[in-house]
């Protein structure tokens, strides 16, 4: 599978960086001010989702009902109190094998995008050092619907000028996975077997690749 793809896609979140831990963080300070407290298993349902249909399940969680207006200051609160976390990022954060991956498919000509959902992407790749590694960046700015929808992963294809069914995506959520699939492209799930049973096959992470 691997040896006839022409482009590789990969999410950020999981895949490349763990920046996850500093949104459960933020997550966890809202909801703390709100009067409840969110967990690592809430946090679960937020993995690969959109800030906007997060914050949707953190106030369901905590029975919390706002007016539109108050929901976008909670949004923007919590992605400052993130942005603050993710400006003391290091490029040795960065998952181990991530680089060195992607450095091997580069070298063998195969075209890299990001597909994520994070507004962040271009500013933690930046950190991390390793923009340059990708011919393509497609994040929460450049898309509208949030995955298991495919949009960022057909959009990911076509900045690559390529078919979504000759790349593979990289995806550690399973709503990630089911966007890749309904993209027509094949899946490598990061993490557990368990969770993320429709990926083509799962690996621990990218240091499982290198070679």
């Amino acid at each position: 599978m691997l040896e006839h793809m022409k482009g590789a896609i990969f999410d950020l979140d999981g895949v490349i960086v763990d920046t996850a831990k500093y949104h459960f963080l933020a997550w966890q300070s809202l909801a703390r001010r709100l009067g409840f407290e969110f967990t690592g298993a809430d946090n679960e349902r937020l993995k690969g989702v959109s800030r906007v249909e997060s914050l949707r399940i953190l106030l369901e969680i905590g029975s919390v009902k706002v007016d539109q207006q108050v929901f976008n200051e909670m949004a923007e609160s919590k992605n400052n109190e993130y942005v603050e976390y993710i400006k003391r990022l290091q490029p040795e954060e960065i998952l181990p094998g991530a680089k060195t991956y992607l450095q091997q498919l580069r070298s063998k000509g195969i075209k890299i995008a990001l597909g994520s959902a994070s507004k962040n992407a271009e500013f933690i790749l930046d950190k991390l050092e390793i923009a340059d590694l990708f011919d393509a960046i497609i994040d929460g700015n450049k898309v509208s619907k949030a995955k298991p929808d495919p949009e960022v992963f057909v959009m990911a294809s076509v900045s690559l000028g390529l078919d979504p069914k000759d790349c593979v995506v990289f995806e550690d959520a399973e709503a990630g996975v089911q966007a890749g699939k309904a993209a027509g492209s094949k899946v490598v799930g990061i993490g557990s077997q368990h969770i993320l049973k429709e990926a083509d096959f799962v690996i621990a992470g990218l240091y499982e690749l290198v070679g």
